[in-house]
C-alpha cells in the first residue's frame, strides 16, 4: 500500500478515517477489517488486485473501498478509545459518503460483526455479505465470558486489561468501555433481520473464533446463508488457497446479486 494514495474522510468530531478507493463497476465492495488490524493486510490487498483485474473477460474494474477504523492504522484516534459503536459509525460514514449504489461488505473477524451492524442500519445500501471468521458479539462471548474473574475485576476497577496477542509482539488494551458498549450491539441473542445473500468462510482450527460460533450465526440469519468450513483453516485465512476461496465466494455473491 502506498501511503501517498491514502485519503482522509473527515468526521464531525475532528477525527478522520484513512481510506483507499478504487472507482469501478457496481455493486462495489467494501472491506471491513478486524480488531487491531488495518487496510494493508493480505486479504485487503488481495481484494484490491481482484477489483482491478476482475476474473471475467471484458469486465471493467470493480469499485472497491477499504479503510481504517478510528484508532487503527492510518486513521486518527487512540485504539483504547475505540468502541463497537464508534467503529460501526465509521463503516456507516464510509457507506454514506464514499460509496455509490449497492455494496457487498467483506468483513473479517470483528469486521464480520461490523458488517452485520452496517447492513442492519443501511439495508438499502448493502446487497450482500462475505464474512470471514466472523466474530459477532466477540466482546461478550469470545472475550468477557472467557475471562477469569481476576481479569474481569481488573477491567471493571482499572478500566482496562492488557491482552496478549497471537499476532503482535505487544499486548493491546481491552477496555471497560469496549465491553460495556459491545453489549448494546449483540446480534446473536435473536433472529437477525437480514434477507440478502451471505457467504461465510470459517477455519476449523481458528484459535480466536470457534467454528461453532459461525454455525450459531448461520442459525440466526434469515434467508439462505452459505457456510464454507475449512478443516485446516486458521483465523487469518490468508494462505494462497484461502485467498482463492475468498475471491470465488465474492464472485458467487456478485453473480447472485446481478442475476
Amino acid at each position: 500500500m502506498t501511503e501517498a494514495r491514502v485519503r482522509k474522510l473527515a468526521r464531525a468530531d475532528g477525527e478522520h478515517i484513512a481510506y483507499l478507493r478504487r472507482e469501478g463497476k457496481s455493486p462495489g465492495v467494501v472491506w471491513l477489517g478486524g480488531f487491531h488490524s488495518d487496510m494493508a493486510g493480505t486479504k485487503a490487498e488481495a481484494l484490491d488486485a481482484w477489483a482491478e483485474r476482475p476474473p471475467r473477460v471484458a469486465r471493467p474494474p470493480r469499485a472497491y473501498v477499504r479503510f481504517d477504523y478510528f484508532g487503527h492504522g492510518l486513521s486518527s484516534g487512540a485504539f483504547r478509545d475505540g468502541t463497537i459503536s464508534r467503529w460501526r459509525d465509521d463503516a456507516l460514514a464510509v457507506l454514506d459518503e464514499l460509496c455509490t449504489g449497492p455494496q457487498v461488505l467483506v468483513g473479517s473477524s470483528m469486521g464480520g460483526w461490523i458488517a452485520l451492524l452496517a447492513a442492519l442500519a443501511r439495508p438499502e445500501k448493502v446487497a450482500g455479505l462475505l464474512l470471514i471468521a466472523p466474530a459477532s458479539d466477540f466482546t461478550e462471548t469470545l472475550l468477557w465470558q472467557q475471562m477469569t474473574p481476576e481479569v474481569q475485576l481488573e477491567i471493571m476497577e482499572k478500566g482496562e486489561w492488557q491482552r496478549p496477542s497471537l499476532y503482535d509482539e505487544a499486548p493491546y488494551p481491552i477496555t471497560r468501555s469496549l465491553i460495556e458498549d459491545g453489549r448494546k450491539h449483540l446480534v446473536l441473542r435473536g433472529a437477525i433481520a437480514l434477507d440478502l445473500p451471505v457467504r461465510i468462510l470459517q477455519g476449523m482450527k481458528d484459535p480466536d473464533v470457534p467454528w461453532q460460533h459461525a454455525l450459531k450465526l448461520v442459525e440466526k440469519l434469515g434467508g439462505n446463508p452459505v457456510l464454507n468450513l475449512i478443516k485446516e483453516g486458521d483465523h487469518r485465512l490468508s494462505t494462497p488457497a484461502d485467498l482463492v476461496r475468498m475471491e470465488r465466494a465474492l464472485d458467487e455473491l456478485i453473480v447472485e446479486i446481478e442475476d
